[in-house]
């Protein structure tokens, strides 16, 4: 499996999840610690933590294992470090806070209808 076709296994199952704006930035030529970034909102803790454990299901299924975990217990922002691929779950005043947008500007920004057909 491409790495790119692991970004759209994950996307798929925010969207199974009900995840919104979801969010990705090909960060490959402004970064070497990741490819892509795919961000998502979620209502509260339990969609975020639901929308986490279908990505790792799915991804698992596909022989990928997450290489690190973070945020899982407190729900507010969930990272999923797959390498190349870095996977965020916020919860709306997280995902405000921080501002991954803002924050890698400069990356190639492909967002994704509730649907996840791209805009």
């Amino acid at each position: 499996m491409t790495t790119l076709e692991s970004v759209y296994k994950a996307k798929d199952a925010m969207v199974e999840k009900k995840a919104t704006e979801i969010l990705l930035i090909d960060v490959a030529k402004i970064t070497e610690i990741a490819e892509y970034f795919l961000l998502c909102s979620a209502r509260n803790r339990l969609q975020a933590q639901a929308i986490a454990d279908e990505i790792m299901d799915q991804l698992e299924a596909a022989g990928i294992m997450p290489l690190r975990k973070e945020g899982y217990e407190n729900g507010g922002w969930i990272l999923l470090d797959y390498g190349a691929v870095i996977i965020h779950i916020f919860q709306p005043e997280e995902k405000e806070y921080f501002k991954l947008e803002r924050l890698w500007g400069d990356g190639e920004f492909t967002y994704f209808n509730d649907n996840g057909e791209p805009k």
